[in-house]
């Protein structure tokens, strides 16, 4: 299958995820619903372990390990708390900039190279970030980066997006030192083991009822980070994390939708201009 329609999905799936988990963060802290979304996902993805050849690790793997679990973690909370503030239109635009990051982190990390017109797809991405407050450039050209530190949201998810930049060459260095599906089967219930102390701390030791209120919901929640994992880091293999990660973020088209009609967030026409631009930009990445 090609790696755009997997990316694409992929993307949807993130979006529809985030919609329901802000709709839970109403009611619930950001730690419950964060570890919903690994935890309740954990049990489907280790139901692939049974059916997949169980490769040899290497110190590297486990060396990767050790730095992409705290930068995960990290990004898992500030991303929950961005969409639990702020609208979901003014925040998940933002990851956007991870694209642009990775232009760097990618050529440092993994010695990746892009073409000329795959890094003016990715420059695309980027701008398009700036454009979805174009509205706020007639009082200056400025005020959209000023409109940024206003909203703490979006300064939350900025600061994911740079992280994301990382962990997302960490994860394919991983894939590469084990196989797409036991990453993906493993990593998810490997962290949430490791954030389930977390869990107990930040709620007193109280989790039963938030956790099992919901069901289905947190449910539903999981399985779709089981579909964007599993269809993550199959992607990644098929090309590279740059472009992936380009087409993976147009599910902030999707966000703005679920923005717009589920929390009736306002001034979305603008923010889809910053998005017709993002999507020019994977239109461009796609040529190869």
């Amino acid at each position: 299958m090609n790696w755009l329609f997997i990316s694409l999905f992929c993307a949807f799936c993130v979006a529809t995820a985030d919609a329901l988990s802000k709709k839970v963060l109403k009611e619930k802290n950001e730690y419950i619903v964060l570890w919903v979304r690994i935890g309740f996902a954990s049990p489907f993805l280790l139901c692939f372990l049974p059916f997949i050849e169980i490769p040899t690790l290497d110190h590297t793997f486990f060396l990767i390990l050790i730095f992409l679990v705290p930068l995960e973690t990290t990004a898992l909370i500030l991303y929950m708390k961005a969409i639990k503030i702020s609208p979901l239109s003014m925040t998940l635009p933002f990851l956007a900039l991870s694209p642009g990051f990775l232009i760097v982190t990618s050529n440092i990390i993994l010695g990746e190279r892009l073409h000329k017109h795959g890094i003016i797809g990715v420059l695309l991405v980027t701008l398009g970030a700036y454009l979805l407050n174009v509205k706020m450039s007639r009082h200056g050209i400025l005020q959209p980066f000023k409109a940024i530190l206003r909203e703490r949201g979006s300064v939350y998810m900025i600061i994911v997006a740079f992280i994301y930049s990382i962990t997302s060459n960490l994860g394919k260095m991983a894939i590469q030192h084990s196989s797409p599906l036991f990453f993906s089967a493993t990593y998810f219930p490997f962290l949430s083991l490791v954030l389930f102390p977390l869990l107990l701390w930040k709620n007193n030791g109280k989790i039963r009822q938030p956790l099992s209120s919901h069901l289905s919901l947190f449910i539903l929640i999981g399985l779709l980070i089981v579909f964007s994992t599993v269809s993550h880091f199959y992607a990644v293999t098929l090309t590279e994390v740059p472009y992936f990660i380009s087409v993976k973020r147009t599910s902030l088209l999707f966000g703005i939708l679920y923005g717009a009609i589920l929390f009736k967030e306002k001034n979305i026409a603008e923010r889809l201009v910053g998005g017709v631009v993002m999507i020019a930009g994977v239109v461009v990445i796609t040529l190869f």
